[in-house]
């Protein structure tokens, strides 16, 4: 087992490397940035000098060196915009992210997990094909639309929900939700799968035979039983889940990672769009990586593979 945690982890190197590598010249597609950051009547000596304080000036090669150099020092420059680290801007809106991310995480178990036991258990029946529906449907629609229905709806005509930003509990009940929609109908499938598979197992049959009720069996032998594998799709969805906050934060103007990135990329803050890339980047292969372990933990043929 610890030569395959290691040879996962040798196979990370080269995905920072390229990630470093396609930060660096993806950011480069969209343009000098001097052109937002100084006036239209800017002269030609006050665009120069912003490119030597920000190192503009310098050959593409040259600013990619001094980049990656940097970067391997967890340097990713100065924001353009704030005048602050990127690296330090990032981590004061990580707070942020984290908690309507967890937030969503937690509410995605609440639900899809239940869901998709009573999806089995009660397999061809209205309430299987209820949860299929909601789950089919949940994941067909794309989450900003369901940002925006439940931003007209709760805040615009029943007034109930603040529009967005960051307050209180208030504030996080409408993104959570609606970023959680996938995430459930995801959860609520594959746990409905596995589950199907647990209840024709002999030890089931036996559990049931030794007089247990209903719910003993599906509490202590099935649910768990049938929760192993999904743990590896939850490790493997979180970093997915980092990613979908991008639009959700932008929408409901939650103060995070996301609309800093969105942020930074309208004003061509390479420095910002770097560095967020780059976590979240690493973020996802964390999550493949752990979800990984989580595979070979479970199933040793994959290790000897």
């Amino acid at each position: 087992m610890a030569n395959y945690i290691l040879r996962r982890i040798l196979y990370i190197i080269p995905s920072l490397l390229g990630i470093i590598v396609a930060c660096f010249f993806i950011t480069r597609l969209s343009g000098d940035p001097t052109t937002l950051f100084l006036p239209v009547d800017a002269t030609e000596q006050a665009k120069q000098a912003f490119r030597i304080k920000n190192g503009l000036d310098r050959s593409l090669f040259e600013q990619f060196i001094a980049f990656v150099l940097k970067a391997l020092h967890g340097d990713f420059g100065t924001s353009l915009r704030f005048g602050e680290p990127a690296a330090r801007l990032l981590f004061e809106r990580l707070g942020a992210t984290l908690e309507l991310a967890l937030t969503t995480l937690a509410i995605a178990l609440a639900v899809g997990i239940p869901a998709g036991i009573a999806s089995a258990y009660y397999r061809n029946s209205g309430i299987d094909y209820l949860i299929r529906g909601v789950a089919a449907l949940s994941q067909a629609v794309p989450t900003f639309f369901l940002d925006v229905v439940a931003i007209l709806i709760f805040s615009v005509t029943l007034h109930w929900l603040p529009t967005g930003g960051m307050g209180g509990p208030l504030h996080l009940i409408m993104p959570s939700i609606t970023l959680s929609a996938t995430l459930i109908a995801l959860l609520a499938r594959v746990m409905r799968s596995t589950t199907l598979d647990i209840l024709r197992q002999d030890f089931v049959r036996t559990a049931r035979a030794k007089g247990l009720s209903e719910f003993l069996v599906v509490t202590r032998h099935v649910a768990r039983n049938a929760f192993i594998p999904v743990m590896v799709v939850i490790a493997l969805q979180f970093g997915v889940l980092m990613g979908g906050v991008i639009i959700t934060e932008t929408v409901f103007s939650w103060p995070g990672i996301g609309r800093l990135a969105i942020q930074a990329i309208y004003a061509r803050d390479y420095p910002v769009v770097q560095v967020v890339v780059f976590f979240f980047a690493v973020i996802f292969i964390l999550a493949n990586f752990v979800a990984d372990v989580l595979s070979a933990l479970l199933d040793p043929r994959i290790r000897l593979k």
